[in-house]
């Protein structure tokens, strides 16, 4: 199998990204080639650096256009896409230039607490005004259909009635934590 150059886009500050880079230092198979992101504010961004990675900012606008986004993957070889936290919808451009080659966490279990403005703390708001009992992470293949790709993974853990939005959101967390990189490894591992 040929050696995998993966971007990690990302809008936030960046835990899942230092996590998935740290999980494949040293790898022969998967190497974190660039982290992009919308915003360059963003402190994942130094986190990349500090590992040693390279990184772009690409903002929202600028992510419409093909001959912004992909001569920049192709100067650094990359031939996979992992959103960790990237909140600009993936132009179609994109998806057809990557098919079945991007992929993307989303914090609760799909379908539920999905779509348009389900991000961060409005999916967590959203799980506790539901009163679910569990949540989770989803990780899913990247289609025109905000959150609506197939189903790669996905990881539950039990909610208590006490349960605050922060509570929610800090055990949803530490499922990306535990699973991402590993789910990602599974998938890279699938590739022809």
């Amino acid at each position: 199998m040929k050696q995998i150059k993966m971007a990690i886009f990302v809008s936030g500050g960046g835990t899942n990204c230092e996590n998935i880079i740290r999980y494949f230092s040293g790898s022969s198979q998967v190497n974190c080639a660039l982290v992009v992101s919308n915003r360059a504010d963003a402190f994942a961004l130094e986190r990349a650096k500090r590992l040693g990675v390279p990184t772009a900012v690409v903002t929202k606008t600028e992510l419409q256009e093909p001959q912004n986004v992909l001569p920049l993957l192709e100067q650094y070889g990359v031939n996979f896409i992992v959103l960790a936290g990237f909140l600009p919808l993936i132009p179609d451009y994109l998806i057809d230039a990557f098919p079945r080659r991007i992929i993307n966490l989303h914090p609760a279990l799909l379908p539920r607490h999905g779509g348009k403005g389900m991000w961060g703390h409005h999916v967590h708001e959203a799980v506790k005004a539901a009163g679910d009992t569990e949540t989770g992470m989803t990780v899913h293949y990247v289609t025109p259909v905000c959150d609506g790709g197939d189903i790669i993974a996905q990881f539950s853990v039990p909610l208590l009635p006490t349960d605050t939005v922060d509570d929610i959101a800090e055990k949803e967390h530490q499922l990306e934590m535990a699973h991402f990189p590993k789910v990602i490894e599974q998938v890279v591992n699938q590739l022809d």
